[in-house]
């Protein structure tokens, strides 16, 4: 069996060397190419042969599925699988299995990162002092004692709860799901409504689903607080962006900070929310990237295949 890595998982080649050796015990062999940003074609020609594909969150066609009449199982290095067309994989029976759980800890920590690049300008504070500033301009705000509001509380959701809970924080949790072991920890569930309307800061974490598309529009914006910041480490499309970008140029809420959008970074420079500059703080979807997290993921990746050769496949995903 052809197993095929179509674009780099950011370890070394000894720890992938390292994992594929179940695999390669077993008799299978390991292609592996960079093809991200490249065509269609390309990716057919490096991957005519697999049965199995590795892949991250290159954007993978229906036109590229159709292609590859060997293919039965991807291995995504990522959580999300929006990037690949799900209804046609699960009428061939493609089986999908994703990373899920990879990046918790390091989204966790990058909430706080954005939080308090917002609350105390830091990214401000730094470009003074290179400058020769003085520091009253960038005087900030303190996290201790405010509402920290959570929307989706699945396993990186319900950690942030934790840590905010940790600052000192009263925090207040949106899910569809009951979650009473965080109500045990004195973490209040409550409805959206009451989250957006009585938050000081709003962390989203909640997957892209046609339900969650645009969840935070101007109408759920306009009931924020005006001093509360919102963060968005989920998925850039859960938010209208349009409207978060003018909601923060009326100053209708306080400020942001945003590691995703409605595409893939590099973000045009025309986009909306770059034309926001005042308590904003934006990254590049960087929320899942340590160290750390990528040998988990690796691991994660090639466990699932060998699941999946043993007849008991995990972390199955399905439109």
């Amino acid at each position: 069996m052809k197993i095929a890595i179509l674009e780099p998982l950011n370890v070394s080649d000894k720890i992938i060397e390292d994992m594929f050796v179940p695999l390669k015990a077993a008799g299978h062999e390991l292609s592996i190419s960079n093809l991200r940003g490249k065509s269609g074609a390309a990716i057919i020609a490096a991957a005519q042969d697999a049965e199995v594909l590795i892949i991250a969150n290159m954007p993978i066609s229906e036109t590229v599925i159709n292609s590859l009449p060997a293919l039965k199982m991807i291995s995504v290095a990522f959580t999300g699988v929006d990037h690949l067309p799900m209804a046609l994989c699960n009428q061939k029976g493609i089986v999908i299995s994703n990373s899920q759980g990879y990046a918790s800890r390091a989204v966790v920590e990058l909430v706080f990162g954005l939080l308090f690049a917002v609350y105390r300008k830091i990214v401000k504070a730094d470009a003074a002092t290179r400058a020769g500033e003085l520091g009253g301009a960038y005087f900030g705000t303190e996290l201790y004692g405010k509402t920290f509001g959570i929307i989706g509380a699945g396993s990186i959701g319900g950690e942030v709860a934790k840590v905010a809970l940790a600052f000192g924080c009263n925090v207040a949790v949106f899910d569809t799901v009951a979650r009473p072991d965080l109500e045990e920890l004195g973490i209040k569930m409550t409805d959206m409504e009451s989250v957006l309307k009585e938050s000081d800061v709003i962390s989203l974490h909640v997957p892209l689903l046609d339900s969650t598309r645009g969840l935070i529009n101007k109408e759920k914006l306009k009931m924020m607080k005006s001093s509360a910041v919102l963060i968005n480490a989920a998925r850039g499309p859960v938010v209208d962006n349009q409207a978060l970008a003018a909601a923060l140029l009326s100053v209708e809420i306080a400020g942001a900070g945003i590691d995703v959008y409605d595409m893939e970074p590099p973000i045009p420079a025309d986009y909306c929310l770059l034309q926001v500059t005042d308590n904003v703080v934006y990254t590049p979807h960087t929320a899942f990237g340590t160290t750390e997290s990528f040998i988990k993921r690796a691991d994660i990746v090639f466990a699932n295949i060998i699941k999946w050769t043993e007849g008991t496949p995990q972390n199955l995903k399905s439109a």
